[in-house]
């Protein structure tokens, strides 16, 4: 634990190197609090934060980080995003040049903007969660776990044959697939949006044949081949390592940030953290189900108690409450208008059944409207405009992890 936060401490003093103000994004997590911590205690100025809340409670964090910069001194910034910040969705479209629906970029454009403001160096916590083990899908979720030891393996099978023959939105259909399949498919069924078998109700059918080799599954999975010998544990951090974090994580951060002209730093990716990371054992990372154990037993020394306590919240958006509310017009027109349904690309009763059903409460399909809503977006700026000859069917629309 003292080589790790003496490495920690290393590169978070590397990167204060700066000739301009800086500063730091600060969620109120582990991460981010960590980095600020150390900030504070090597840096010889006043450390400048920024947060971001939102109204509604259940994602609201600014309560944790204004904990932490009280507990550093440091010169702190708040500001809450409401439903109409959404209105910024064109121009973070426009920056992002693809259909990149991770819903976190509109806070990480609020907070970069704020940011601006008093900085233009920021430091990050990103990256621990790859390297630690701290996403919730690295421990399998309690009804999983009671399904493996209780069903015989026998039982997969007739799981998978149940969930096969379930109609869309039927309760307990998404579980049993899930439980059919091995670790490494259950891993990759917990970051799509949609399944395998409900692309033949979304994709129109010449875009579906157009998408059927390679299957992106099977390109996906070609990640673990190369460190099969690994603990599970530490075969989907290195996964999220080489796909998540760079292709979404470090994006977004990366975009919405130089969007405002900032250099975003990010010193838990350091060279020497990430070494020394990869020599730790699966088991000091993810123990007994404690998600970042040996990452938390550092911060014990840094932080307030109650922040290494609290549960993991993420970097999310109230997009749900948002489209039901204030913007139920918005996102129902954006993805029900005549254009898009004409596009070509989606099966529009498929589309309108997934609205229909999230706006009268009986499914939240947040994520996936999200994916669609940024889809035609994204058309409507760099299709439209630029009329080709033929549809284009980009390949990361549906692919998207998280």
């Amino acid at each position: 634990m003292h080589d790790l936060r003496a490495v920690l401490t290393d590169a978070v003093r590397s990167h204060l190197i700066s000739d301009v103000p800086l500063g730091a994004f600060l969620s109120g997590g582990i991460d981010s609090s960590l980095v600020v911590g150390l900030m504070a205690q090597t840096s010889g100025a006043r450390v400048k934060t920024f947060s971001i809340g939102f109204d509604e409670p259940a994602f609201d964090e600014l309560e944790h980080a204004r904990r932490v910069a009280t507990h550093f001194g440091t010169d702190h910034h708040e500001f809450v995003v409401k439903p109409d910040a959404v209105g910024i969705l064109d121009a973070m479209v426009s920056h992002f040049d693809e259909p990149f629906a991770d819903s976190s970029a509109i806070p990480t454009w609020y907070v970069s903007e704020m940011a601006r403001r008093h900085v233009t160096v920021v430091l990050s916590g990103d990256g621990g969660d790859e390297l630690f083990g701290g996403y919730d899908r690295y421990v399998p979720h309690p009804r999983v776990v009671a399904f493996d030891r209780y069903g015989p393996r026998a039982l997969r099978r007739v799981a998978a044959i149940a969930a096969s023959r379930l109609p869309h939105g039927a309760r307990g259909r998404n579980f049993l697939r899930h439980v059919a399949r091995d670790d490494q498919g259950r891993y990759l069924d917990s970051i799509r949006f949609f399944a395998s078998d409900e692309k033949p109700e979304l994709l129109a059918l010449d875009v579906l044949r157009t998408l059927q080799e390679p299957d992106p599954e099977t390109r996906l999975a070609r990640h673990f081949e190369r460190f099969s010998a690994l603990p599970w544990p530490s075969q989907m951090m290195r996964f999220d390592a080489e796909t998540y974090l760079p292709e979404d994580v470090l994006t977004k951060v990366d975009r919405m940030s130089m969007a405002h002209s900032i250099e975003s730093r990010v010193p838990l990716l350091d060279n020497e953290v990430i070494a020394f990371a990869s020599t730790l054992p699966a088991a000091l990372k993810i123990n007994d189900g404690r998600r970042k154990h040996v990452l938390k037993q550092v911060a014990a020394t840094i932080l307030p108690r109650e922040i290494l306590e609290r549960r993991k919240q993420g970097f999310g958006v109230p997009l749900g409450t948002w489209f039901r509310g204030n913007l139920r017009e918005l996102f129902a027109d954006t993805l029900l208008s005549p254009s898009s349904l004409q596009r070509g690309y989606f099966q529009p009763a498929f589309v309108r059944q997934i609205v229909d059903e999230h706006l009268a409460g009986k499914r939240d399909h947040t994520l996936r409207l999200w994916q669609l809503v940024v889809f035609e977006k994204w058309h409507q700026q760099y299709v439209n405009s630029f009329p080709l000859s033929a549809p284009a069917v980009p390949s990361g629309v549906v692919l998207q992890t998280r």
